[in-house]
């Protein structure tokens, strides 16, 4: 072993190998030039040893050009564009912006309409040497010749790594994860920022590797300095250099400037330092005597690092998997990392005294309010960029003597102290309010009963019940039994209205109000129900329902203060709460009692654990297929195949726009519509866009005696007149709305309703079960509600939102048929349970089968093939469509070649094609199989799809 090494630019000399206890790595004992001893690992001094201190191969006294050369050596981004600082002398904005030699060019340059990766008529410049040596000089007063560098290249791969430390402690932040770099056997490099209050930590590859990799190594890195510093924010995982696994699309990622700013030398600032952040003498002999990692080095590293996943995460694998559990870091704690007594607080948070924790200890507790974003797993897997968007969403708070958690960490948090035996001292701050004479004046229906008991049985929770379940009385109950002022809190002025009425039914309140003081004017009218929001402020302080956004001021950074006063506090439509605005109002309440309703407590950007968090864990759950099966009517869903096609879409708002354009999609829309009303029902139309709603409202007027169009932008005043004017059109006349989702997505009561048209697809299930709820509600002479589904299968996009769809409604306890005539009912199956009756109808071909799925697995094929080899040899023509092979990943694209050949000796058909993504089988051009389900690959019991016999539609599937 080498006797001498540079560890961040100084040289140690050996001098003692110390072995480990535990007989793991050995310890080796140095010392430094000025007699400082230091203890290190072997894998560190390994990589870092030389035989020559003095080899560095560029140093201060190397040419312009040697150096030059290194650091484009070193530096190294996308090869065919950098980014130059620029500074407005007329703004003062500052940034970054790729240099092209079309920029600002009269006919060629237009920042309005394009991004620059995406202008037709982009030419971007390279790094050059001459553009390092400006860099360097720093002639330029306000910086405009600082270059920076996108260092993921189109393979998304990378030569470097970079973390990025800007908060008030960065120091300390970077002496902690230095250390954890070192222990890892790495030597990092530290470079003071530009502006002097932070740093980057770079990280050099001996060749090209995977951006996911690299970003893994900074992250695994970052999790082990939480361990040991707690205080170290999750957003430091947003910080490194590349940002993210892929490059996005129409993008670069993001860039990093460049070290050694000629200007920013001159303060001491953009230099490389040591431990003591003090720069180096000598720059480019520490830049040129820094080791770079080998691909089998970031391997091993990653191997030990990243056991338990690069943030720390980890679940037992006995655990059952719901929204609301998340992974917890795996961090070895000992009743030791406690102290003898843990103080709690409970009041609007959970307060928890942070004397006597390790610091592993606390980086656990902290981990208890924070989860990994799904929206940045989400838009990263799409390839769009994620700037802005972090990928730890951290609920809780930190102070110097406190760390404090949303209420609903309780049971978690006391189960982590309890698991290591701490004894815990509780004081209960949480708010009483005050008493109060209610009663509740109604009957709870036999199926609200356990609901409205499993709130009461805990201090908080979430009732998640379908629309029409009876949430609002559900409500009333609980004030009855609590008897505590109460606040509710609601997202809309609809929502408000429907809780008045309700509460002022099934509540008596026997209470005096406060005589209000004296003041000039006009006095207001006082309820015991009170209202804040919605143009009124006639709060009570005994029952008051409130608008989420009436509760906030100082331009919505603080809360109002009475909002402590209440004993209990209802939220509607708790999946609200995840929004930052609704979360900061649950943040201020103090009240002991806070539930949250709603019917769907899952949200599509995967925030839910915030109302989790915010309102506790769901208490009861109401399962929407068995609450269909109670109800009066049935569920139907009819599919209406469109013949839509969108070639020269460029995205999802270019295929809206087509969609709201067609002709003949909407003549379908208002065809139905039309033969709707003849049968005597009720129908609403649903869209997404208001330009859509005006045009499909418009072709209707005069063809139905009313017509309702119901759109956000409407006043108040015109929405309320429409509703009251909606309810009062007498049952024998013919009535149509016509909306948008977000007017009647809660908070709309319309019980004469029947049928949904959707006039603009959706896909997620969410959002379905809002907008079928508006049918849900009882009324005299309703047996049946149908949901009439668009279905562009011409159009790969909208079609996989059928897909989606298609799953919402087997959960919501809809049948499917085709047409109000037709007697049979079609079953929607999941990817598993399709597969014994699809080889069952293979079996009973007669004449033939087409199948089309795009993706083939050999096992699943080997699996058919008995049924398919008999159904060939009784004289069934087989044929199959499936992706091209250039279509597929090279790994599988050999085990493909194999699959079709086996098939082809078998006498069955093989077409295969280069853009294909539909999924359905057709037999004897009769019985279709539709959906989500690739048959020639094992389903996935997450995708769902429809068994139907129709001999027309089965003859458009059989045209595509």
């Amino acid at each position: 072993m080498n006797r001498k090494a540079i560890i961040s630019g100084r040289e140690y000399t050996l001098l003692e190998i110390v072995p480990s206890l535990d007989g793991e790595q050995a310890l080796l004992l140095c010392e430094d030039e000025n007699g400082k001893r230091a203890v290190c690992s072997e894998p560190l001094w390994r990589s870092c040893a030389r035989t020559d201190v003095q080899s560095a191969p560029v140093h201060a006294h190397s040419s312009s050009r040697e150096k030059i050369q290194y650091f484009l050596s070193v530096f190294k981004g996308r090869e065919d564009v950098y980014a130059r600082r620029y500074h407005s002398t007329t703004t003062g904005k500052t940034g970054y912006t790729p240099v092209c030699k079309n920029e600002w060019v009269h006919g060629l340059c237009d920042k309005k309409k394009y991004r620059c990766a995406e202008c037709p008529n982009r030419e971007f410049r390279p790094l050059t040497a001459d553009v390092v040596k400006a860099h360097l000089m720093g002639r330029d007063a306000l910086c405009r010749d600082v270059a920076a560098i996108y260092p993921m290249l189109e393979n998304n791969k990378t030569w470097l790594l970079a973390a990025d430390f800007d908060e008030e402690n960065w120091k300390l932040d970077v002496t902690a994860f230095c250390k954890s770099c070192n222990d890892a056997g790495l030597v990092p490099a530290v470079e003071r920022s530009r502006s002097g209050n932070g740093a980057h930590v770079w990280f050099f590859f001996s060749e090209p590797v995977s951006a996911a990799d690299a970003r893994r190594l900074g992250s695994g890195l970052l999790t082990r300095t939480m361990s040991c510093r707690h205080e170290l924010s999750f957003s430091s995982y947003d910080r490194l250099f590349p940002s993210q696994d892929l490059v996005p699309k129409g993008g670069f990622g993001n860039l990093i400037a460049l070290p050694f700013q000629g200007q920013a030398q001159k303060d001491g600032n953009s230099l490389f330092v040591d431990d003591r952040f003090e720069p180096y003498p000598d720059q480019w002999a520490f830049l040129s005597s820094l080791p770079k990692i080998t691909p089998e080095q970031l391997e091993e590293v990653l191997r030990k690092l990243c056991y338990h996943g690069d943030m720390g995460e980890f679940a037992d694998a006995e655990e059952k998997q719901v929204p609301w559990k998340r992974k917890r870091t795996q961090t070895k704690l000992t009743r030791r990392d406690f102290p003898l007594q843990v103080n709690l607080h409970r009041s609007n948070l959970i307060y928890i005294e942070k004397k006597g924790f390790s610091q592993g200890a606390l980086n656990t507790l902290k981990r208890l309010a924070a989860f990994p974003n799904p929206e940045f797993r989400s838009k990263q897997a799409m390839r769009i960029s994620v700037y802005g968007i972090p990928r730890v969403l951290d609920c809780g708070y930190e102070d110097e003597e406190y760390i404090a958690l949303p209420r609903g960490c309780i049971d978690e948090l006391l189960g982590s102290l309890n698991q290591y035996e701490v004894p815990v001292v509780l004081e209960d701050h949480r708010s009483l309010g005050h008493s109060i004479d209610v009663e509740f004046n109604g009957v709870l229906r036999p199926e609200q009963e356990p609901a409205a008991r499993a709130l009461l049985d805990a201090d908080m929770g979430v009732l998640s019940a379908t629309t029409a379940f009876g949430k609002t009385v559900i409500g009333a109950y609980l004030i009855g039994q609590r008897k505590v002022n109460t606040l509710v809190l609601v997202q809309s002025s609809a929502l408000l209205e429907q809780w008045k009425s309700s509460l002022e039914q099934f509540l008596n309140i026997h209470e005096v109000l406060p005589e209000p003081p004296k003041k000039r004017g006009r006095k207001k009218k006082q309820h015991l129900i009170g209202q804040i929001g919605s143009g009124k402020n006639t709060r009570s302080g005994i029952v008051d329902i409130a608008t989420m956004q009436s509760l906030l001021e100082g331009g919505e950074k603080s809360v109002k203060s009475f909002v402590t006063e209440y004993g209990m506090v209802i939220v509607d439509e708790c999946h609200h709460v995840a929004a930052f605005t609704f979360e900061t109002v649950l943040k201020a309440v103090e009240a002991k009692y806070v539930y949250g309703l709603s019917a769907t407590p899952v949200r599509k950007d995967g925030h839910h654990p915030i109302i989790f968090m915010q309102c506790g864990p769901v208490r009861y759950l109401v399962d929407a297929k068995s609450q269909a099966e109670k109800r009066r009517f049935s569920h139907m869903v009819i599919p209406r195949f469109t013949r839509l096609r969108l070639p020269n879409a460029n995205g999802i708002q270019d295929m809206y726009a087509g969609v709201i354009e067609n002709h003949n999609r909407n003549a379908l829309l208002v065809s139905d519509t039309l033969k709707l009303i003849q049968e005597g029902r009720t129908p609403i139309l649903l869209t997404e866009r208001k330009d859509h709603a005006v045009l499909l409202a418009g072709h209707l007027s005069g063809k139905v005696k009313h017509v309702f169009l119901l759109i956000g932008s409407d006043k108040q005043k015109d929405k309320r007149e429409k509703l009251t004017a909606l309810q009062n059109v007498p049952d024998g006349e013919d009535v149509v709305v016509v909306a948008t989702g977000k007017y009647i997505g809660e908070g709309f009561d319309a019980p004469r309703l029947d049928t949904l048209l959707l006039a603009m697809p959706i896909s997620w299930k969410g959002t379905l079960a809002q907008y079928a709820g508006r049918l849900h509600r009882n009324y005299e002479g309703k047996q049946e509600v149908r949901i009439y589904d668009y279905v562009d299968i011409h159009v790969p996009t909208l079609e996989r939102m059928y897909h989606k769809r298609l799953k919402g409604y087997a959960e919501l306890g809809y049948q499917v048929k085709f047409g109000a005539a037709d007697q049979s009912v079609s079953v929607i199956y999941d990817g598993h349970s399709s597969m014994l009756p699809f080889e069952q109808d293979l079996d009973d071909a007669i004449r033939s089968v087409v199948i089309v799925s795009p993706y083939l697995q050999k096992e699943r094929i080997v699996k058919l093939l008995p049924s398919l080899q008999k159904a060939v040899a009784s004289g069934v023509e087989i044929v199959i469509h499936t992706r091209t092979l250039d279509g597929r990943e090279l790994s599988n694209q050999e085990s493909v070649r194999e699959t079709i050949k086996m098939l082809e000796l078998a006498d069955i058909v093989v077409h295969t094609h280069k853009a294909l993504n539909q999924r359905y089988a057709v037999v004897d051009e009769s019985v279709v199989w539709y959906g989500g389900v690739d048959f020639l690959a094992f389903g996935r019991k997450d995708t769902d799809v429809l068994r139907f016999t129709n001999s027309d539609i089965a003859g458009e599937f059989l045209a595509l």
